[in-house]
Parts: structure tokens; sequence; C-alpha cells
């Protein structure tokens, strides 16, 4: 039989950021934990400025922005936002998956619900990197996903 994980090695850290550390205590009540691909090409970057936009500006009171990098490299207060949400929402870029994947490597039977940009907005499938749209238009998207996950929710 294949082998279906790979192994990866995260050096330990004894660093952290107050910043982040108070940003999850204050944001620990909300029942919704919103994470993100955060890709450099633009279906990463649709899904990233739309889960901003749900956090920020259309659901503030009911959502939290999980910094992926932290919650994936170290078990400290980003983790635990997605370990106790009532609801964890994952805004993925493409079907790799990578904010579910690496959030389910780290804390094994975790289900988030996954929204797909491409399958929320329409845009040009044949554009890789953010360049190619220009940045009014981008933000237009992320916007139209946001309001579409939200009304989800």
């Amino acid at each position: 039989m294949p082998d279906t994980h790979e192994t990866v090695h995260i050096r330990k850290t004894q660093a952290g950021c107050g910043l982040c550390e108070d940003f999850a205590a204050r944001e620990a009540s909300k029942p919704i934990v919103v994470m993100a691909c955060e890709g450099a090409c633009l279906r990463g970057e649709l899904a990233r400025l739309a889960a901003n936009h749900l956090c920020d500006e259309i659901l503030p009171d009911r959502t939290a922005r999980l910094c992926l990098g932290g919650a994936f490299t170290k078990d400290t207060g980003q983790r635990n936002l997605a370990r106790r949400a009532e609801r964890l929402v994952a805004i993925e870029g493409c079907p790799i998956a990578c904010s579910t994947r690496m959030m389910e490597a780290v804390l094994p039977g975790l289900e988030p619900e996954v929204f797909q940009v491409p399958a929320l907005v329409r845009f040009d499938a044949r554009l890789f990197s953010i360049r190619e749209m220009p940045e009014a238009e981008r933000k237009a998207k992320a916007v139209e996903a946001a309001e579409l996950v939200a009304g989800a929710l």
C-alpha cells in the first residue's frame, strides 16, 4: 500500500509573538474561526483577501481570522482558536487545500467547512500570477467570495 502522508519536521522555537497571542486571546470567544490559503498565486490571494474581508468587514463580531503559519508551526493561541472553534471555515484557493490539510496534520480529526474560491467566483482560469489580474478586480472578486461564504454561514 502506498504511503498516503508526508512527514515534515518543523524545528521548535522558543520565539513567540505577543501580538499574536493577545489577538488569539481577544478573539477566542468568537464562534467562527476562518483560515485561508495563503498561496502566492492569484487563487491564494483571492482566498486570503476573501477571508480578511469576511472577518474584518462582513462578520467581525462572529469571526476570528486564523494565522495559518502560527497555528501550523506552534501549539499556542492560534492553534487553540482552531481547536476550540464552534465552526472552522477554510477558504481555499485550489483543490490542494493547503490550509485544511496543514491544520488536519496538527489537529487530527479536524473537519472544517471548506469553500473553494474557483467555485465561488468566476475569473479567467488560465491566470496564475497575482499581477495577471488588476488589483481592483482582485478586491472585487474577493468581496464577492466573502459575501457568498457569509451567506452560507
